[in-house]
């Protein structure tokens, strides 16, 4: 009996599904229609005589079969990928698609400096710029970069540091510090209203603190709690209560005194921001190109 070889397309089509989440979504990706789509993974099962997506009205998510099937193609895929880029590419120059996985505000970081510094530079590369908060493995999911502070890099990733220390920043409305005053410990914060965030796994992110080796741990309390950093910025700008951001989200804010920092002395620096990615034997003309970009702005 002929022994079944999924074609580019199906895998494609599968590690699509696995990442969206959704036949609709992952069409749109694949550009195709979502009948299409689903009978390209209806074949797939069949052939493989295996389910590898649980289906329901609302969502789709891999089976325990699926899952194992999407790691073990992911790499490979990843590979194939490279492969077809480095040949199409070895003579017309950096084309084709670079996708990126990165925080919210890590993305809003290297935005400008990096990924619009390349697309003017390389007109043929398209850049797919992926944020969410959660940790997320590139490799099986398909993207060619991530982008997180230098603690948070697998270790089995090459990373380039950005150069570029991330810092965080108290700060308030001049209406809500004339109102309640600055805090001058981190304990104070605790008679203020603070805008709290929470995390993608419904944790609130926690507020922490550090001068002279001592730390601390400040469980704020507020009226608000949101989960992204643009709308808490927008919430605090309002005068709701003050709030932690990234220093770089709010620099402009503080110079403008549209913000006041308080506890400047108790956020020091965190470590860099790194971009990071797995080791590749056939890189495409975009990937290299861009890993040299990231070099010269680390180096700037």
């Amino acid at each position: 009996m002929a022994i079944y070889r999924p074609g580019l397309i199906e895998l494609e089509a599968a590690m699509a599904v696995a990442h969206r989440g959704s036949f609709r979504a992952a069409a749109v990706d694949m550009g195709m229609s979502t009948t299409a789509l689903s009978n390209t993974i209806a074949k797939l099962e069949a052939n493989l005589q295996t389910r590898l997506f649980s289906r329901t009205t609302r969502s789709v998510s891999p089976t325990e079969a699926g899952r194992i099937f999407i790691d073990q193609v992911g790499p490979v895929l990843q590979d194939m990928r490279g492969a077809i880029d480095t040949v199409v590419s070895h003579n017309a120059g950096p084309s084709g698609t670079l996708r990126i996985n990165a925080f919210a505000s890590a993305a809003r970081e290297i935005l400008t400096p990096l990924v619009l510094a390349f697309l003017k530079q390389h007109p043929q590369v398209d850049v797919d710029l992926v944020t969410e908060g959660r940790m997320v493995d590139i490799v099986a999911e398909g993207f060619d970069f991530g982008v997180r502070l230098a603690n948070l890099v697998p270790s089995d990733m090459i990373a380039i540091s950005l150069g570029r220390p991330q810092r965080y920043a108290v700060v308030g409305s001049p209406e809500y510090i004339d109102k309640n005053g600055r805090p001058a410990t981190p304990a104070d914060l605790l008679q203020h209203h603070c805008v709290r965030i929470r995390l993608p796994n419904g944790a609130l992110f926690p507020w922490q603190f550090e001068r002279d080796g001592e730390q601390v741990k400040i469980d704020v309390t507020g009226q608000l709690t949101l989960d992204e950093a643009s709308l808490a910025k927008a919430a605090v700008k309002s005068g709701v209560g003050l709030g932690l951001l990234m220093e770089h989200d709010v620099a402009h804010e503080i110079e403008t005194g549209q913000l006041c920092r308080v506890l400047e002395d108790w956020t020091p620096a965190r470590g860099s921001l790194c971009l990071y990615y797995p080791n590749r034997r056939n890189p495409s003309a975009a990937f290299t190109a861009f890993t040299h970009m990231a070099h010269s702005l680390a180096n700037q």
